[in-house]
């Protein structure tokens, strides 16, 4: 036993040195060591058991762990939980720099936990966090005024996504509280209270004409309205206010004033006035005036609100006979044809003359395919229903009207434009025209008269050249012309000559020449019946202009030549025993 005793105490001195020299790590001659020495412990014992006893019985013993070994073992298991809490470490992060990358990163490690205003973000990705944080708000504000109720944009949000991407981000500690930061949200408040005011505003509008008394011949006016303006200072601190105490679900009542109008109806009254004014003669030709009267009479009255376009076109509609209108001169497609609503193109252009002096904006005018003869070529504006058109934009913040009126006595048609002065005071627009070029004829149109000797072309018309004309804008202070800008350029189609020949081969002498019939002109008409002749001093035509250059107008200029003619023969009167002389076999001939 001594022995035994001697033994295990060796042992242990040697372990506990050699645990203090290598910790751990055992060679295995060690291992072979101890156990020889185990061994030889066991054999002296049974020995001297045997000697001592003689008769003893020997006793199975169960094998035991010593103190060396248990220690060993606790060793190893320490070892091995070590390397796997580092193994998982090193996983944790790599997963949380990928997760990073595509905006998923849980927020901490298993048992750090982060609240944002008392909501566990732990263990959430960006996305979870933020939904978790903005639910638990229950947002459902809302802005009220009377039966009017309108949501307020979360506002919340923003400064929701600013702290988590500080927290995912990793500048702030893991393992902390946070609250989301309400400051400065005044900006952020008047952004949404503009919004709500933006749909809730309503402008306050000026009374103006509201309709004309063809009998009496005067406008009626009406009263404006009041306008109602949101305080969105003061609907932008409640939101605020409302945010501070965690009452995201408020209905905030919007404080409303009533605006009234810059003018009343009898203010308004006052100012209105004839703004436009322009005057032209017609002929005496009775359908063509008829027309006039009618396309006058639609258009008296018409009323054109802040920023309407007016159509000429839609305003006097279809020029039709069952409407009354007469046919009259007119050219179609640069033919001359006796069409219904013939002349009414003189309306049109007189009124053109008067929107560009009261200083409104045409939108639309075309030019005829000949020379007008009651305006300056280049101040003229053709119609006709289904094509052409004059437009023109109200483009003052009042309504205006048109005033028209045609004296069949003097001939004398007159538009106006009745409003508030657009113009500056001392400020006249007008139109200045002037011709820049010539345009050659249509070919000669050629009459068969066999009173001409089979020799010989009579021109019984002469050629009418067609004209370029180029109109500017001019603007004048106090009757002092201050600018001067382009306009448009107009061009306008000739007129073919007509010439009589002879090529029958057979040529008629009649007894009285001077019995050929010739057509009736009439006042302001070429020989055929159209106008064609430059503005005189009975047609009052004078300087005027549109309100705007280049790109305002669609000016359309008419450059295809006319079709020619067919020649209509009208036989001389032939006497009882006519003369016939013989000349060269032609066509026909005996």
């Amino acid at each position: 036993m001594d022995n035994y005793r001697s033994n295990i105490s060796g042992r242990r001195e040697s372990n506990k040195t050699s645990m203090q020299r290598g910790g751990s790590r055992r060679s295995s001659a060690a291992r072979t060591s101890r156990d020889e020495g185990l061994s030889r412990v066991r054999t002296t014992a049974g020995r001297s058991a045997s000697r001592t006893t003689g008769h003893h019985d020997r006793r199975k013993k169960r094998p035991r762990l010593d103190i060396t070994q248990i220690l060993l073992i606790v060793i190893g298991v320490l070892v091995v939980i070590l390397c796997a809490a580092l193994i998982g470490r090193g996983c944790a992060k790599t997963s949380g720099a990928e997760a990073s990358t595509e905006s998923t990163e849980s927020t901490a490690e298993a048992g750090e936990q982060i609240t944002v205003d008392g909501v566990d973000i732990s263990g959430k990705t960006q996305e979870e966090a933020r939904q978790a944080i903005l639910d638990q708000y229950g947002w459902d504000m809302k802005v009220k005024y009377e039966d009017k109720e309108a949501p307020v944009s979360n506002l919340m949000e923003a400064k929701v996504d600013e702290l988590l991407e500080e927290i995912y981000a990793g500048e702030l500690k893991p393992g902390e509280s946070y609250e989301v930061n309400t400051d400065n949200m005044i900006e952020a408040a008047k952004a949404e209270a503009a919004l709500v005011a933006g749909n809730w505003n309503m402008v306050a509008k000026n009374g103006g004409i509201s309709g004309y008394d063809k009998d009496t011949g005067k406008f009626t006016f009406t009263e404006g309205t009041n306008g109602l303006v949101i305080d969105q200072d003061k609907l932008a601190e409640d939101m605020v206010a409302a945010i501070q105490e965690k009452n995201y679900s408020a209905v905030i009542e919007a404080e409303v004033n009533e605006v009234s109008p810059e003018m009343t109806a009898d203010q308004l009254r006052e100012k209105y006035k004839t703004i436009g004014t322009y005057s032209t003669t017609t002929t005496s030709n009775s359908n063509r005036n008829e027309n006039i009267r009618l396309a006058v009479e639609a258009l008296n009255g018409t009323i054109v609100n802040p920023g309407q376009e007016f159509s000429f076109n839609d305003t006097t509609g279809a020029r039709t006979e069952e409407k009354g209108y007469k046919p009259a001169t007119a050219y179609l497609n640069g033919e001359v044809v006796q069409e219904p609503g013939g002349g009414v193109c003189q309306v049109s252009s007189t009124l053109y003359n008067a929107v560009i002096f009261a200083g409104l904006k045409s939108t639309e005018r075309h030019a005829h395919s000949y020379e007008p003869s009651y305006v300056t070529p280049g101040e003229d504006a053709a119609v006709s229903y289904g094509g052409p058109d004059f437009k023109f934009v109200n483009n003052s913040d009042y309504p205006i009207a048109i005033k028209a009126s045609f004296d069949i006595s003097s001939k004398k048609l007159t538009t106006s434009i009745y409003g508030v002065q657009i113009l500056e005071d001392g400020v006249k627009i007008r139109m200045s025209s002037e011709k820049t070029g010539d345009i050659d004829p249509p070919a000669p149109v050629y009459e068969e008269d066999q009173t001409v000797p089979l020799d010989q072309e009579i021109e019984v018309k002469a050629a009418t050249p067609g004209t370029r004309w180029t109109t500017y804008l001019v603007t004048y202070k106090d009757d002092q012309e201050v600018s001067r800008e382009f306009f448009h350029n107009s061009s306008y189609r000739g007129k073919a000559a007509t010439i009589k020949r002879n090529t029958s081969g057979v040529v008629i002498t009649t007894v009285d020449p001077s019995a050929e019939s010739t057509a009736e002109s009439l006042p302001g008409e070429s020989a055929s019946g159209l106008e064609s002749a430059p503005a005189g001093p009975g047609a009052e035509a004078g300087p005027g202009t549109e309100t705007s250059a280049g790109g305002e107008n669609q000016v359309t200029e008419e450059t295809t030549a006319p079709a020619v003619q067919t020649p209509v023969e009208t036989p001389a009167p032939q006497p009882s025993n006519p003369v016939v002389e013989q000349g060269p076999a032609g066509p026909g001939a005996a």
